[in-house]
Formats: C-alpha cells, structure tokens, sequence
C-alpha cells in the first residue's frame, strides 16, 4: 500500500504529541540563564583573588569542568530533559558533546571505543568553527585594508 504525502502528514499530526511550547521555552530560558547567572557568579568571585584577564579565563575551564563531570554523573542529561536549549549555552552543550560519546562508548575499550567515538558529535563543530574562524578572520584581514 502506498501512501502519499498528504497521508503521511496526516498520520504524523493524529500520532505526534503535542508539546508545550510556551512551557519548554520558559524552562530553557530559566535554566540556560541560570547557568549564565553561575558563570557570572564564578567570575565575580574569581576576580576577588586573581586578575580580571584571569579570572576571565578560569571560568570557561570550571564551566566545562563542570559540565563534564555532570555528564559522566549522569546528571547533566537529567538537566538537560527539563532545560532542552536551555543547556546548549554554547560551552555546556559543547563539554556535554564531547563527554557523552565518550562516556557511551567507554565499555568497548579506551581505543576503539571512547579514542575513536569522543568526537563523534563534536568533530564537526570543531571543523566548520575553525574552518569558519579561517574564513572570518580573511575577510576581516582583506577589509581592514580597505
């Protein structure tokens, strides 16, 4: 039996829940700025003891610490279910893809399992960020020029 477009469209509406937009979209902006608000906290206690240019720099390196840690926890993806976007605030969800591959893939060995699938998710941000940046930087070198 074929089925056209118009049938498929119409069986994925009857049995595809409905989601909550207005309540997950809350729930990201709470919790993402949540996150924000303890990068924030970190950075003001941080320059209390240490200069601002560092205090600057410890704080990504303690976000992804973090991050990490609550992955391999298992308490980030709980996080994650409530918060959705919300932990995709760039440096958590990108800790959070580097971390999970390698925490899934750990019982087929350190080599053929968390070597090789770590940066399964991560890899291309990491290619097109710097392909990217590359890109970026040469337009930026050829108008200053201008």
């Amino acid at each position: 039996m074929k089925t056209t477009n118009q049938e498929y469209s119409v069986l994925v509406k009857k049995y595809s829940p409905n989601s909550p937009l207005l309540k997950d979209v809350l729930k990201a902006f709470l919790i993402g700025g949540a996150i924000c608000t303890f990068a924030q906290a970190l950075l003001n206690v941080y320059k209390m003891f240490l200069t601002e240019e560092n205090a600057k720099l410890l704080v990504p390196v303690t976000i992804i610490f973090i991050t990490a840690l609550l992955t391999g926890l298992g308490v980030f993806d709980n996080i994650a279910k409530h918060a959705g976007a919300g932990t995709l605030v760039p440096i958590t969800g990108f800790a959070n893809a580097v971390v999970s591959p390698a925490v899934e893939f750990k019982h087929e060995g350190y080599i053929l399992g968390t070597g090789a699938n770590i940066f399964k998710i991560a890899g291309p941000v990491i290619a097109y960020g710097t392909f990217a940046s590359v890109v970026y930087g040469i337009i930026y070198w050829i108008t200053t020029f201008l």
